[in-house]
């Protein structure tokens, strides 16, 4: 008798029900927070060779990819199979995403702000999939592209502050070193922010437009845009130099300082491949592998920012000696 309530709750709050009937490790919520940021990273990447291929009007429209078809169809050939290829990679990341909600829904004890997390993951998703729509149904307009790509962004901050939320208590945060360190790093977020944007208008007004025909691109000067974007570049490795030099300084925490490291590696090897593709003409490869090194670098950046403060996990007090409850055990 008690079967049909039973099975009305589990429908109308599944992830409670879950929850209740379910407990992941520690570990296995930190892979499905490493899952969701490994997603949002790879939508990036396939998203960059469907525009490097010429594939962005693979699928004439959305959500459907013909008129006709919800799928692609064999008239539409190879590039209608990248486009729709990597629209299908988006129900992947929405797998992962729901992973990640599901795991930090279940946790115990319950902690709530992963969770928020995980939701404001999902719904970066879907909005960048609205997104993703309108910029077929306005034929690649450069700006909306921008538009898309900086969500992309916005969403690996998020999986990126999640994954590292995973390894941390849920206690106010507290400080690792002195505050114009933190200040520092808060300088190194912005000019970072500002180099992806400014390589959003260099890519809005270069050669690689996404499609065959002839697409509007962003009335800017390529040269001058690039120059831009190098510059800013720069202004981000001083930033991530200062940083590195700072922290042994103050000798700042071990992890803290290898993160500082890793990120001058990581705007070496992006740096490298950005000059080379700029005089070499943009060949498509380099420009996938320049895509997967932005989202490393701001990866990179927004560790370091993360490490230079700490949230310890809340511990079971100790009773003292004389504490009745010690002697009760």
């Amino acid at each position: 008798m008690h079967k049909a309530p039973r099975t009305i709750r589990a429908v109308l709050t599944p992830l409670a029900f879950i929850a209740n009937r379910w407990t992941p490790s520690p570990r296995i919520v930190r892979q499905a927070a490493l899952a969701a940021l490994v997603m949002s990273v790879l939508i990036v990447v396939t998203g960059g060779a469907v525009r490097l291929t010429g594939s962005g009007l693979g699928c004439d429209t959305w959500p459907k990819c013909t008129d006709d078809s919800l799928i692609v169809t064999q008239a539409q050939g190879f590039h209608g199979a990248i486009e729709f290829g990597n629209r299908m990679l988006t129900y992947v990341l929405s797998a992962a995403v729901g992973w990640c909600i599901i795991a930090a829904r279940s946790a115990k004890p319950r902690r709530r702000s992963l969770t928020r997390l995980g939701w404001l993951q999902f719904f970066i998703v879907m909005g960048n999939a609205v997104l993703g729509g309108i910029t077929v149904l306005t034929g690649l307009n450069p700006y909306s592209v921008a538009g898309h790509f900086l969500l992309a962004t916005s969403l690996i901050t998020v999986t990126t502050i999640t994954w590292q939320r995973t390894r941390e208590g849920d206690t106010a945060a507290k400080p690792r070193v002195p505050g114009p360190v933190r200040k520092l790093s808060w300088a190194l977020i912005a000019a970072t922010l500002v180099l992806i944007a400014a390589g959003t208008v260099v890519t809005g007004s270069g050669p690689h437009a996404g499609d065959r025909s002839e697409i509007k691109r962003m009335p800017f000067d390529w040269a001058a845009t690039a120059h831009v974007h190098a510059i800013s570049a720069w202004v981000v490795c001083a930033l991530a130099v200062a940083m590195w030099l700072v922290l042994r300084v103050v000798d700042a925490p071990t992890d803290t300082r290898a993160r500082a490291r890793d990120l001058l590696i990581v705007l070496l090897a992006q740096g490298g491949i950005g000059y080379v593709q700029y005089f070499t003409h943009v060949p498509e490869a380099l420009v996938a592998a320049h895509m997967l090194g932005s989202c490393l670098v701001w990866i990179a950046v927004l560790r370091v920012a993360l490490s230079l403060r700490e949230r310890p996990a809340a511990q079971t007090q100790i009773p003292a000696q004389g504490d009745p409850l010690l002697s009760a055990v």
